[in-house]
């Protein structure tokens, strides 16, 4: 057999096994009637296949509320930034220095190590044109990658998900949490959010007793059976997969074979089965901190370890808005987040995953450059970005900004690398895809690959 029929054959069977797979969670034997059309109409498409072990993973971790980026990475020799935080600044001799000018806050011992690794890289003076302070305008243009005076529908990994996995397992993405981002929003929705196997069942309006199923599950159950298409049609009313309507995204009622099973496909991310059965698969290999965010990154190790066929994985850590007493809030948000992706690089590495996984941070915007009364620091702009990986270029990445006044717009610092930069190259040298498609335009990609 020729190498091109052999991939072929492969990319063939891989798609035809992992669509199966997507819907023999809770469809039964009338699928294997209307699959054939399924096939035929994701034969040929650029379907980014994964069977849990042999593709790339990207982590995206949103450090929400506005991370101070002066007192994470200080530059720790520049006169401005010290005169600029009587209180606030963090001493040159405290600093874990990461060349002659910058490093780290005392309490990212855990990035310093990465850093020295070769593992670890900082892009400096990441935001956008025209930026906005207020939390939530901000974060939906990080989520969107659209401009500030533009409104997008859909999310950034939304846009990949259409363009790039069309056809896919509906855990291509993964969002750890109650609350779906609009990051992952799209045309055709697909990824689930969760934000603890045990306690993912299927959405019940009354409490069931411990021990006991929620009243609804033997329903969604049976209604997974085969039915008349008609029964399936328009149900929306609360009894009928209420989480399809949180995933952001239009959802298709018409009585096609296929769009029957789209919708079936949607209703089977409310079912624990697989993700309850594949987070025990594997056992965590690494000691962790004591916190929410670590407690993500745990699960998402377990899942990465059991061979969750995701691309994508969604997990946050709040508490950034610091306008008050900032000093040891921030310390601690700090060191769990650098302890915390320590933690998680072990626990992959010692799968044999760490190869594989690329994790990627943003906050949706930086502080102030000076500090206020209150010893907090208010809403800013540009902030560095965190990319860690076994295959990133390490380092310090970007221009850093001017803090001298003179160079501030209206006390914040100005962005030198357009966030969607760093998209464009993440999309375009790990996932492996366009970046155009999915940012709607060209942006140069930065090389952090």
């Amino acid at each position: 057999m020729s190498t091109l029929n052999h991939l072929k054959t492969r990319r063939e069977f891989l798609r035809t096994s992992l669509l199966g797979g997507a819907f023999t969670w809770t469809v039964p034997s009338f699928i294997s009637s209307t699959f054939s059309a399924l096939q035929a109409d994701a034969d040929g498409r650029a379907t980014q296949i994964t069977t849990g072990r042999d593709g790339r993973i990207l982590v995206v971790l949103q450090m929400a509320g506005g991370n101070d980026g002066l007192n994470t990475v200080v530059p720790f020799t520049n006169d401005h930034y010290f005169h600029a935080r009587p209180n606030l600044r963090i001493a040159a001799d405290t600093a874990l220095k990461l060349n002659d000018e910058f490093g780290f806050h005392p309490a990212l011992a855990g990035f310093k190590e990465l850093f020295d690794a070769g593992e670890l890289s900082v892009i400096q003076g990441v935001g956008y044109p025209n930026p906005n302070r207020s939390h939530f305008r901000s974060t939906e243009i990080w989520q969107t990658a659209s401009d500030s005076n533009k409104f997008e529908k859909h999310g950034w990994l939304g846009r990949y998900f259409d363009n790039a996995c069309a056809g896919a397992d509906p855990t291509v993405g993964v969002n750890v949490g109650r609350q779906m981002p609009q990051a992952f929003a799209s045309s055709k929705p697909l990824g689930v959010s969760l934000d603890n196997p045990e306690n993912y069942r299927f959405a019940s309006l009354d409490q069931p007793e411990p021990g006991e199923t929620a009243s609804e599950e033997p329903f969604f159950r049976k209604l997974n059976r085969p039915a008349p298409l008609m029964e399936m049609e328009g149900r929306n009313d609360g009894t009928s997969g209420g989480t399809i309507g949180a995933l952001g995204g239009q959802t298709k009622f018409a009585a096609s074979p296929l769009d029957y099973l789209e919708r079936v496909a949607l209703d089977a991310q409310i079912s624990s089965d697989k993700i309850l059965a594949i987070s025990k698969k594997a056992a965590n290999q690494a000691a962790y901190p004591a916190s929410p965010l670590a407690n993500s990154l745990k699960l998402v190790a377990r899942l990465i370890g059991g061979g969750l066929p995701t691309r994508v994985f969604y997990v946050s850590q709040g508490g950034y808005d610091t306008h008050t007493n900032q000093a040891g809030t921030h310390e601690r948000l700090l060191k769990d987040l650098g302890d915390s992706l320590k933690s998680f690089v072990q626990d992959v590495r010692a799968q044999g995953n760490f190869e594989r996984v690329l994790i990627m941070t943003f906050s949706e915007f930086g502080r102030r450059v000076a500090q206020n009364a209150n010893g907090g620091t208010d809403h800013g702009a540009a902030a560095p970005m965190f990319v860690l990986g076994e295959k990133v270029k390490a380092g310090l990445a970007g221009q850093p900004p001017s803090l001298a006044p003179e160079d501030l717009f209206n006390g914040d610092l100005k962005f030198t690398v357009d966030f969607r930069c760093v998209y464009a190259g993440v999309l375009e040298r790990w996932l492996r895809t366009a970046s155009a498609p999915v940012l709607g335009r060209k942006f140069e990609p930065l090389a952090v690959i």
